[in-house]
């Protein structure tokens, strides 16, 4: 099962990519980027329940979904960026095993404790 889910991941990380093909950003913004959500960790430096919900909101496919089509619908390409470039990073994170944070330590997610 661990490894259909990575599978799946995988197959989000490249729609994410091909959504980002269509829009008129250069690749480099992308790979400069990319790990641009993982800042959303600084919610850690005040408490675990802080960081678990700085990092989820940034890391949750609904909100970068949200983000691209909302740019969509309005036409404004830097809400789509945003939007691929989250999802690219949280399937990405979730192919290395790190998944949403729970409230009462960075390591423990929903795809299991970082590090086992």
């Amino acid at each position: 099962m661990k490894n259909l889910l990575k599978l799946e991941e995988l197959a989000t990380l490249a729609f994410a990519l091909f959504l980002f093909s269509q829009l008129d950003y250069g690749w480099g913004w992308f790979a400069l980027l990319f790990l641009a959500p993982d800042l959303s960790m600084v919610g850690y430096l005040a408490n675990p329940r802080l960081g678990a919900w700085t990092y989820n909101g940034v890391h949750h496919k609904g909100v970068a979904l949200a983000l691209y089509l909302l740019g969509h619908i309005l036409a404004i390409p830097a809400l789509m960026f945003a939007g691929t470039i989250l999802l690219g990073h949280s399937s990405f994170d979730r192919i290395l095993g790190y998944g949403l944070k729970h409230e009462d330590a960075f390591q423990n997610t929903h795809l299991g404790r970082i590090g086992k």
